[in-house]
């Protein structure tokens, strides 16, 4: 509270002065950050990945260091934040992070109502995948900035839309593909981008195999903790089931997509950013591999996925399971780059085992060439763009143009056969059939 003290003047008219005694906070003094300068977040999905964004409300008062840029080289110092708002519609799960954030945070079960909130600057999405088009879309229309896990969305459409939303909005969104934010990743970049390995011509990309679900785990009631209805959303009605949703939903097509828009996003979002075509995309794809006979899952078990490039002319391919290249016996996940003049590769892509070649590290010590963005963090990056306005790293076109990548090799094995892309007019050439799975109708309220 503000404390008011009657002063009087020594000289002059002898009137009396009014004056407030701010608290030092409130002025940004004694290392405090004022009220102004904290950034308020939102969270919608709140288990699993989205726990890991929560700010605890003790950290509230204190500027955080974090490293500046991915080369090293001192600190910096990050704006404050608080996650003032959350929003799940798994009550145990939202009781859970109010208690992990502390204080008394703004707890919703409808994410609109959230994104009402006035008081909430941003807003960070980790719910499952099927959700991350609308919500994101509408914050952009509340006025919020966003970041959104990975992949972006589910369908060709509604990526586009999300496109169109933040644009159209002014909004910062991020894609929550942190591999670009990775030091291996940025030194590899820096290491291709430099030309020591000459020209990439193909990138292959290894991944083990996705689960079929073996089970047989009887459908049933909801737990009374969750909104059932509201978790399935705008995808196609399916009964509750405990191996479909938390945790789980990744293996069903109209939900998570499987391995390669899972791991794939964020594979392949690195080789998209290294290669420059964070605009565009393939011309071509060709896919095959073995669909799940019995279980409980749709997505792809082994899949290839072979994607053809043009302006620059490079090939790709996704493989699970593909080989694990020698020098990185122990990487399950990951991709190398072969060029002219030799190759390189990048593992994971998803977390701090990301690792790169010896000889990329090296490299990078002695020349930082200047061509490669070094983020100072994903999370970071998008604060700062809040600030400045900037198009973060993993930016909302670049986020859908991945996207697509693991949507069209989805398409591709499931039509089991090679298709033309055209990525300017985002469509299939003259196969309808495979046009017709680029949207979806949503269900209920739920759609686009």
């Amino acid at each position: 509270m503000k404390r008011r003290e009657l002063i009087k003047a020594t000289a002059g008219t002898g009137a009396a002065l009014m004056f407030d005694i701010v608290p030092a906070r409130a002025l940004g003094l004694q290392g405090q950050p004022a009220p102004s300068d904290i950034l308020n977040l939102g969270h919608i999905g709140i288990g699993g990945r989205g726990a890991n964004h929560l700010r605890p409300d003790a950290d509230v008062g204190r500027m955080v260091k974090a490293p500046l840029g991915q080369g090293g080289g001192g600190v910096r110092i990050m704006r404050p934040a608080r996650s003032m708002a959350l929003c799940d519609v798994d009550a145990k799960r939202l009781d859970t992070a109010a208690t992990k954030v502390g204080g008394k945070p703004r707890t919703y079960r409808d994410f609109r109502r959230l994104l009402e909130d006035k008081d909430v600057d941003a807003v960070i999405i980790a719910s499952p995948d099927h959700w991350h088009a609308l919500q994101t879309i509408m914050a952009c229309q509340a006025g919020k900035d966003v970041y959104v896990e990975k992949p972006a969305g589910n369908t060709i459409e509604e990526c586009r839309a999300m496109v169109t939303a933040a644009d159209r909005y002014g909004r910062v969104v991020q894609v929550g593909a942190q591999g670009r934010s990775q030091v291996a990743a940025w030194q590899a970049a820096n290491y291709i981008k430099a030309g020591q390995i000459g020209a990439v011509r193909k990138i292959t990309c290894w991944h083990y195999a996705s689960p079929i679900g073996d089970w047989k785990t009887p459908d049933s009631a909801p737990p009374e903790e969750l909104d059932y209805d509201t978790w399935v959303g705008p995808a196609p009605w399916i009964p509750y089931n405990a191996r479909h949703t938390h945790g789980s939903f990744r293996w069903l097509i109209d939900f998570g997509g499987g391995q390669i828009r899972d791991r794939g996003a964020h594979i392949m979002s690195i080789a998209s950013w290294i290669m420059d075509v964070d605009t565009t995309g393939p011309v071509s794809i060709d896919a095959k591999g073995e669909p799940p006979h019995d279980g409980m899952y749709d997505s792809g078990v082994t899949m290839e996925v072979a994607y053809e490039f043009k302006n620059p002319d490079f090939s790709m391919v996704w493989a699970q399971p593909g080989e694990i290249p020698p020098e990185f016996p122990k990487a399950t996940y990951g991709a190398t780059y072969w060029g002219d003049n030799g190759h390189i590769s990048i593992t994971y892509g998803d977390g701090n085992s990301t690792a790169t070649n010896q000889e990329a590290v090296e490299f990078s010590k002695q020349c930082d060439c200047g061509k490669v963005f070094r983020s100072p963090g994903h999370n970071e990056n998008w604060e700062d763009c809040i600030r400045t306005r900037e198009k973060p790293i993993m930016h909302m076109e670049a986020g859908h143009r991945v996207a697509s990548l693991c949507i069209l090799g989805n398409v591709g094995f499931q039509l089991q056969r090679k298709l033309e892309w055209d990525p300017v007019n985002e469509r299939f050439i003259n196969d309808e059939e495979a046009n017709r799975l680029l949207s979806r109708p949503g269900r209920g309220p739920w759609h686009l």
